[in-house]
């Protein structure tokens, strides 16, 4: 897209470019009303994009990088099969320490999901037709691991990856157990609901799209893959994120969702067990064991031990996240009984 094309989009605001830049897929607008930032996507992400963003406004939340509607109403400007949509440029201060950074983060996305949420019917079919492909494909990725393993084991010397794999297995088999319970366990205590509580997912949760303004304040960016779901979904890819890199006992993750998250929004019963079985699940290992297996000739060994070794480390921190929220659910659950009254 050319400068030109960008004048004929601002036109629609009423603003006049005196110099533009380019950063990725944002363009810094310098003009006669201020500093902005205008972004574009596809248009088939711009109809659920604009609508849950005018849904959280109505609901109060105002914790979004605001969308400045052009003169006319709309949110956005259709040009060359793109929504193009305007925004202030934040400078982002960082006031607060960088380490509270990801606690804020997650209060204001408590905040959001908790405006947002609403129970929508759930046909009991579709839950079970879920639960039945979820379990089976997880079934068939224990066999793998099975098969794997005694292939392994009938070698007189094995491979740097495969020695790694055996040493691995067990626990990467009872990550697989445990997170096959909590799936069991969701789908009897759910089977009979015919409702399911939704909220609107930011999409893509980062540090890098919650942004802070001149005072200080929080607000998320990058909307663009906003959807209906579950809370966990939000939750999930940054915990998967965070937890990834060396071996550590990684408390700052239950700070952030007890501190942060579950004190503005609490997950229900059966949200925290499907939540403790995705959480769980060692996807990320199986995943690279089946490249391996698959990648038959000409293997980097180098390149798979050191990724292996990655996804066992973020395996045992993810299984330290585990424990602990386990151990602190369990003594809010004594607390809870032991309350005058319950």
């Amino acid at each position: 897209m050319n400068e030109q094309d960008i004048v004929t989009i601002l036109r629609n605001y009423s603003i006049r470019a005196d110099f533009i830049e380019r950063f990725g897929k944002i363009y810094k607008i310098y003009s006669n009303k201020g500093t902005f930032a205008l972004k574009h996507i596809p248009i088939h992400h711009g109809i659920d994009f604009v609508k849950h963003v005018q849904y959280l406004y109505q609901k109060g939340y105002h914790r979004i990088v605001p969308i400045f509607p052009t003169l006319d109403g709309r949110y956005a400007v259709m040009h060359e099969n793109s929504l193009y949509y305007l925004m202030p440029w934040l400078i982002n201060d960082e006031k607060e320490d960088r380490k509270e950074r990801p606690q804020l983060m997650f209060r204001e996305l408590a905040r959001m999901h908790a405006l947002s949420q609403k129970e929508i019917k759930i046909d009991k079919e579709d839950r079970k037709e879920h639960y039945d492909g979820t379990k089976q494909q997880w079934e068939k990725d224990a066999e793998f691991l099975e098969g794997f393993i005694e292939s392994c084991e009938k070698k007189i010397y094995m491979s740097p990856f495969e020695l790694q794999y055996c040493l691995y297995f067990h626990e990467t088999r009872q990550a697989q157990r445990f997170a096959l319970q909590k799936l069991e366990e969701w789908y009897e205590a759910t089977k009979d609901q015919e409702k399911a509580r939704t909220v609107i997912n930011h999409g893509k949760v980062s540090t890098e799209h919650f942004l802070f303004d001149e005072k200080g304040y929080g607000f998320f960016s990058n909307f663009e893959e906003s959807k209906l779901g579950s809370p966990i979904h939000d939750v999930l890819p940054v915990l998967f994120r965070a937890l990834k890199g060396h071996r550590k006992n990684f408390d700052e993750a239950i700070t952030w969702l007890y501190d942060g998250y579950f004190k503005y929004f609490p997950f229900k019963e059966d949200e925290k067990l499907l939540f403790f079985s995705y959480f769980s699940y060692p996807n990320l290992m199986i995943r690279l064991i089946t490249e391996y297996v698959q990648t038959s000739e000409k293997r980097n060994e180098l390149n798979f031990s050191q990724k292996l070794q990655r996804r066992y480390w973020q395996l045992k921190n993810t299984e330290y996240v585990v424990g602990r929220i386990t151990q602190i659910e369990e003594q809010l659950k004594q607390q809870k009984e032991g309350a005058p009254g319950s």
